[in-house]
């Protein structure tokens, strides 16, 4: 990036203190990155990384919190080159166990959270910037009782797809990530619930039985292996790579 510092690669990644965000900020912490983690909470994750990380209190639900998260990357190193809207969450329902407050929490945070994140990190990211919006596979193909959560994530696709092509120009790239399943707390916990594909039974044996029927790889991806594919996107190796919306499911969809 031309009119920033250099050698200070810094990274914003909201939702970035649990689950396959906190595998992505230890990543990209590795690989050498200044790291701003953005969440609700504060679990301590920047100071256990070191003094290249610092955490950001944050809403993604607010444009404001995004373009703050912004500025405290700018006041810090000078420079920002890849925004990575990770923060969303996973709920099974039945249609008609779906009300507005359902949907509301759903959109705003998995869509609209998405897409403040986009608008803020595009008014300030140069040319070789990127953005990585971590989407599903239930981005790309439905399922019962996951209505809603699919609508987000095929937004979160349509969006990824429509910004690449828009800011293509200024040569920032966007791309998106769609795991599968991945073995995080919080996906333990949404299959403990009736309505979802486990149906709050042995939540173990059914992703046991998940990986053996459905994946090529008789597993399922590990958070370091989405933050490892983020961090490709992010890179210079990727520099013709844009609008895509990459699997990374052990072989569960061949495309």
């Amino acid at each position: 990036m031309s009119k920033m510092k250099r050698g200070q690669r810094t990274v914003i990644i909201t939702g970035g203190s649990k689950g396959i965000g906190a595998g992505i900020s230890r990543h990209f912490y590795e690989e050498g990155f200044q790291v701003v983690i953005a969440a609700r909470r504060d679990n301590g994750l920047a100071e256990e990384l070191g003094e290249r990380a610092r955490f950001k209190l944050a809403d993604v639900q607010k444009l404001e919190d995004h373009r703050a998260l912004i500025e405290e990357a700018m006041g810090w190193t000078g420079r920002l080159d890849v925004y990575i809207n990770c923060a969303g969450f996973s709920k099974w329902s039945p249609i008609d166990g779906i009300d507005e407050k359902f949907w509301d929490e759903m959109i705003d945070t998995n869509l609209k959270g998405t897409f403040w994140g986009c608008k803020a990190a595009a008014a300030v990211l140069d040319q070789g910037g990127c953005i990585i919006n971590i989407s599903s596979l239930a981005g790309k193909r439905g399922s019962a009782n996951n209505s809603v959560y699919c609508a987000s994530k095929f937004g979160v696709n349509g969006l990824t797809q429509a910004l690449a092509k828009e800011l293509g120009p200024k040569g920032i790239r966007v791309n998106a990530v769609c795991p599968v399943y991945v073995e995080t707390e919080g996906l333990i916990e949404a299959l403990k619930e009736i309505n979802s594909p486990a149906q709050g039974k042995e939540v173990k044996a059914y992703l046991e039985k998940f990986k053996r029927d459905s994946a090529a790889l008789l597993r399922l991806p590990l958070a370091q292996e989405v933050a490892r594919a983020c961090c490709f996107l992010a890179s210079d190796e990727a520099s013709a790579i844009t609008g895509q919306c990459l699997n990374v499911d052990c072989g569960f969809t061949p495309q």
